[in-house]
């Protein structure tokens, strides 16, 4: 019995705690030299674009209205503040998607394809996606999109 006690000991001195279980090692956190890892840390968020003189820029960009418009639609800017307007193919058909809506998505589908009905385009078949706030319009209506975005502030 005396034996098992002393042989603990001398593992617990070695640093093996009871069982044969290794206790952590201890250390000492530095705050010093984290500066110099934080230098090579990527960006936690996007920064806000700078202002301007005029827009739109000349790559075409426009920022959204300072206070959002007061529709029962909200249509966010990507993380990159663009708007969330993408052209794609399924199937060999051109389409066009809106995505990041919020809000009433039916109401925004029956205004977009009014504007659309005004700029001579003949009706557009639409797929409206509620669970993820998407919008699909048959064919390819970026311009056209992108354009009333902007004229709604968005």
């Amino acid at each position: 019995m005396a034996a098992m006690a002393a042989l603990g000991r001398r593992l617990r001195a070695l640093g093996w705690g009871v069982r044969g279980v290794q206790t952590p090692p201890r250390y000492e956190e530095s705050t010093a030299e984290f500066a110099f890892v934080q230098r090579l840390l990527p960006p936690s968020r996007i920064p806000d674009p700078p202002p301007h003189p005029k827009y739109p820029t000349p790559s075409g960009w426009s920022p959204p209205k300072d206070p959002p418009p007061d529709l029962p639609y909200l249509v966010r800017r990507s993380r990159l503040h663009n708007l969330p307007v993408y052209l794609g193919r399924r199937q060999g058909r051109r389409l066009t998607e809106l995505r990041r809506i919020h809000g009433d998505i039916w109401a925004l589908q029956r205004d977009l394809r009014a504007f659309l009905g005004s700029q001579g385009v003949p009706e557009v078949a639409a797929q409206v996606n509620e669970v993820t706030g998407t919008l699909r319009l048959r064919g390819h209506w970026g311009a056209q999109v992108r354009q009333w975005l902007l004229q709604r502030g968005f």
